[in-house]
């Protein structure tokens, strides 16, 4: 494999790539973007796609094999490209055929109608608006329930295409209504000002829930080249330099097990079945090891270019990091302010919530569930009859109005008993977004302060994310509940930040002191418990009951030490799992089981066996 010097450090500084103009430069930021070596892939795409079948809008039977989107070994350099793209709205074949397809009148059979802007930098492909959610901007009778993210691909020259070159590049199905993404890849040919039609095949997924089969979908799509790309080749590839730059170091899978002691990463990612599975990792040493991820039409083939939809992850990044910001800028006063104050919610009771108690689950605001709080269950009540009416409702008014419906107090006080809510953290993602508007101006928004002030820091560029839907087609309110479309390479840089005790070159970003506390039991919540009975840590003797706190679920766990600590985790439903551990180990598990498959031993979203895994990879 080449160098990858451009990107050997984690966190390079921006603007360290373009000190060097050589060709081996992109060769290295190339291995960055497609986790491969330089052609070296299996193929060639011109048997899987040949030109005639690019020339043409013939439907296949099928998707090809993935091979068919990377360079082959005797690839050729391509010609430049630059322009703006218009993909005109086209029907997609799925397989399995959706037996709901149409949601809130949008079809989910139609892939959108959307202008992408692209510039050639070397053999990368880069996108102008890579890492954004792209809405439906063309017009059509029926609207597309879709948008796309485009990701950095590669242009290249294939034998057999005569003066035509390749572009091909990584692209996610997401939409407004849920955190569900389809990853996927498009294709098209280009010559002095002329493309052909887009080929495009969506092949991995993240977990379902509106459309609940899991499928994949193919198509082609008639396109017309216009002016060229905005933002200009020479500011494009500046900004692009930079942020592959910025990326951490990554490395396969099979080069941590190499070094690993034998046989200690085997099964890593179970109890969860293989074919559920869609990419594990870990980060080590400041460098993020990846396996491939696995498609009936082969690995992805840019894994690092992949965005997932890992739902309730967001519950431990959105909120926690948005709450450590404000304590580190205004002082922690800022956990006690009551969320009531700050978003108008009719219960009065919410004027006793605090924003931890909403952060921890323990609002005392729900009433679907029963009573029972010793032994407690947290999903007592959760998914309730008017749940769907409560997700699907488009604007940040028509959430309230049914969280106002249908949302009644319990009996206890807030802090002493924890129910799993979504509703409870998207109230509290609207209120911070009330207290930043009292100390910023109207136009603050919660989610742009994420952005501008933790993420972009830690070199993460771009930060799509599911927001309400508004009256003119607006997007309003980011849900803090799920909704966020991340890579590896931010999962990993947010998880460093948090070990990091919130500090990155230097700067104090996140408030230190409650920073560090998430690596602490201190002021967790039992998850089986009522703490107004036993504010206390679970017997010595039990290994089942979780705690919970800002978002985080905290895993008991007894390794060699003999002793038992809590592994701080974030998860998302159906066994996305990315947890921290106290060697500096990150790992990850991306999913997309539905419904959660059972065991014997109970649901296979435990992240117990992985947590053995990592234990003998360096022991904890």
């Amino acid at each position: 494999m080449l160098s990858q010097s451009p990107v050997a450090t984690p966190f390079a500084a921006q603007g360290k790539f373009m000190a060097i103009r050589r060709p081996s430069v992109y060769m290295g930021l190339l291995l960055a973007v497609a986790g491969i070596g330089c052609r070296g892939w299996a193929g060639p795409p011109g048997k899987l796609l040949p030109a005639d079948l690019l020339h043409s809008n013939r439907q296949l039977s099928s998707p090809v094999e993935n091979a068919a989107y990377l360079p082959a070994q005797d690839a050729g350099t391509a010609e430049p490209f630059s322009g703006t793209i218009k993909i005109e709205q086209s029907a997609m074949a799925t397989l399995p055929v959706l037996d709901q397809p149409v949601i809130d009148g949008r079809d989910a059979r139609l892939f959108p109608g959307v202008r992408l802007g692209f510039s050639s930098m070397g053999e990368i492909l880069v996108p102008v608006e890579r890492g954004e959610t792209v809405k439906e901007s063309l017009p059509a009778k029926v609207p597309s329930y879709w948008r796309v993210i485009p990701q950095f691909g590669r242009v290249w020259k294939e034998q057999g295409d005569g003066a035509w070159s390749r572009a091909a590049f990584p692209l996610t199905l997401v939409n407004d209504t849920e955190n569900h993404a389809h990853q996927g890849l498009a294709t098209f040919l280009y010559h002095h000002g002329a493309v052909t039609g887009l080929r495009f095949q969506f092949i991995q997924q993240s977990t379902p829930y509106l459309i609940p089969q899991h499928f994949v979908a193919w198509g082609w799509a008639h396109t017309t080249l216009e002016a060229a790309a905005d933002g200009g080749g020479k500011a494009l590839h500046i900004a692009a330099a930079a942020e592959l730059a910025d990326r951490m170091p990554a490395r396969p899978w099979s080069e941590l097990v190499k070094s690993a002691p034998p046989g200690a990463l085997d099964g890593f990612g179970a109890p969860l079945a293989p074919e559920w599975v869609v990419l594990t990792a870990i980060v080590r040493d400041g460098t993020v090891y990846y396996s491939d991820s696995a498609t009936a039409y082969g690995a992805y083939p840019y894994p690092l270019e992949m965005r997932f939809g890992p739902r309730s992850v967001l519950k431990s990044i959105g909120a926690p990091l948005a709450l450590l910001r404000l304590a580190q800028v205004y002082g922690p006063y800022v956990l006690n302010l009551k969320v009531g104050d700050y978003v108008p919610v009719a219960d009065p009771k919410y004027r006793r919530v605090r924003f931890i108690d909403a952060a921890d689950m323990a609002t005392g605001m729900g009433g679907a569930g029963t009573l029972q709080t010793n032994p407690n269950n947290v999903y007592d009540g959760y998914i309730d009859p008017h749940y769907d009416a409560w997700y699907l409702a488009p604007s940040q008014a028509g959430k309230l109005r049914e969280i106002d419906a249908h949302n009644s107090p319990y009996p206890w006080e807030p802090g002493t008993v924890m129910r799993y809510r979504d509703q409870d953290f998207y109230l509290l993602g609207a209120a911070l977004e009330g207290f930043l508007k009292t100390v910023r101006g109207p136009d603050a928004d919660i989610w742009d302060m994420l952005r501008t002030e933790v993420l972009a820091p830690i070199g993460i560029h771009h930060a799509p994310t599911v927001r309400t839907r508004e009256s003119g087609g607006k997007d309003g309110l980011a849900w803090l509940c799920a909704g966020y479309y991340p890579t590896l390479d931010d999962l990993a840089k947010i998880a460093t930040l948090y070990q990091d005790r919130g500090a990155y070159g230097g700067r104090q970003i996140l408030d230190a002191n409650l920073t560090a506390a998430l690596f602490s039991t201190d002021n967790t919540i039992r998850q089986n418990t009522d703490m107004a009975l036993e504010r206390r840590l679970p017997p010595d003797g039990d290994e089942r009951e979780m705690l919970y706190k800002m978002g985080f679920h905290y895993y008991p766990y007894i390794g060699r030490s003999g002793k038992r600590i809590y592994v701080p985790t974030m998860r998302g439903s159906t066994g996305n799992l990315i947890t921290l551990y106290p060697n500096r180990i990150i790992s990850m598990r991306l999913t997309k089981a539905w419904p959660m498959p059972k065991t014997e031993a109970g649901t296979e979203e435990s992240p117990t066996l992985i947590m053995k895994a990592v234990d003998r990879l360096e022991p904890y």
